[in-house]
């Protein structure tokens, strides 16, 4: 990181930072290519180790670059807001991001997906326990995110 005076270690502020957004956004690489998608996301902590997870089809390119390609890039901000100026390079922003990197794999078993979709759930909308039909844990990818690295900026 450049700015060393922006970084962001403590844990706790980390913490509340990634509990209070909602859009994770997942980089791969396709052959060359990045493709960038924004998901929605849950997490856990495990041994201080994030954990995202998400969610989607068995099917379409951000499916098959996750079978494909493992390792990817992701980011997360928000707190924006506007700082003005008198000339527009004296505009600037107050913002707060974590950026890193991991390792996807999707996940097979039951009982993570039903974790998986309820971290994501808990991230949403608040509740953490939920039900979930058969046919639409057998139809719906839930995708693992172990992060590797992981840094966090604020202005």
């Amino acid at each position: 990181m450049r700015r060393c005076d922006r970084e962001i270690t403590d844990k706790r502020m980390i913490e509340e930072f990634i509990a209070g957004e909602q859009i994770l956004r997942i980089a791969f690489n396709d052959g060359g290519d990045i493709y960038i998608v924004p998901v929605n996301y849950g997490y856990l902590l495990e041994n201080e180790n994030y954990v995202f997870y998400f969610h989607g089809a068995k099917a379409g390119r951000k499916y098959e670059l996750a079978k494909l390609n493992p390792s990817v890039g992701f980011e997360i901000d928000g707190k924006f807001s506007l700082m003005t100026g008198e000339a527009a390079c004296d505009y600037s922003a107050h913002f707060q991001s974590v950026i890193g990197t991991g390792r996807l794999s999707l996940i097979l078993e039951k009982e993570e997906k039903i974790l998986g979709l309820n971290a994501l759930m808990k991230q949403t909308t608040q509740h953490a326990e939920w039900k979930y039909s058969e046919e639409l844990l057998r139809e719906t990818a839930v995708f693992r995110l172990d992060v590797n690295r992981m840094s966090c900026k604020a202005k």
